[in-house]
């Protein structure tokens, strides 16, 4: 059952956070090149991607508390765990609080006909610090420390 539950958590990391993070560190392209359909669609991929990464929490949750080996994976208490989930949390707040938003407006001054050059830095600063974030995550799921 472990490596299923694992299996699954991998898989939805990858076909989930991936495309979030893909997303998120392409955004600011769409401000660039003035492309109102472009930014509409990185802030729809944004929305759902986000919504769909808690299935990685949830399902991380199912694996940490199985065993295997005869051994707990883990434990909230351990550095990772609770680090992970923290800057999980964190990522996905400023994809949904300052990327989507950022987008929307966007896609409503370029549909008006006005220039959204201003928002370039915000939109690639806010994909480049998510795509730091599950970075980090990444390197401590695979290193946790603390344990």
């Amino acid at each position: 059952m472990f490596k299923l539950f694992l299996a699954l958590h991998l898989l939805f990391a990858v076909f989930a956070i991936g495309p979030l993070v893909h997303a998120a560190t392409t955004a600011g392209r769409a401000v660039r090149q003035g492309d109102a359909a472009a930014a509409a669609s990185s802030a729809r991929m944004l929305r759902i991607y986000s919504y769909a990464s808690v299935l990685v929490v949830v399902l991380g949750f199912a694996v940490l508390g199985m065993k295997f080996h005869g051994q707990k994976v883990g434990d909230f208490s351990d550095l990772w765990v609770w680090l992970s989930l923290v800057l999980w949390a964190a990522g996905v707040a400023i994809v949904l609080a300052l990327l989507v938003p950022a987008l929307a407006k966007v896609g409503s001054l370029l549909g008006s006909g006005q220039s959204a050059s201003s928002m370039t830095a915000r939109v690639a600063a806010g994909g480049g610090i998510v795509g730091v974030i599950f970075a980090v995550i990444v390197f401590l799921m695979v290193y946790r420390p603390g344990s």
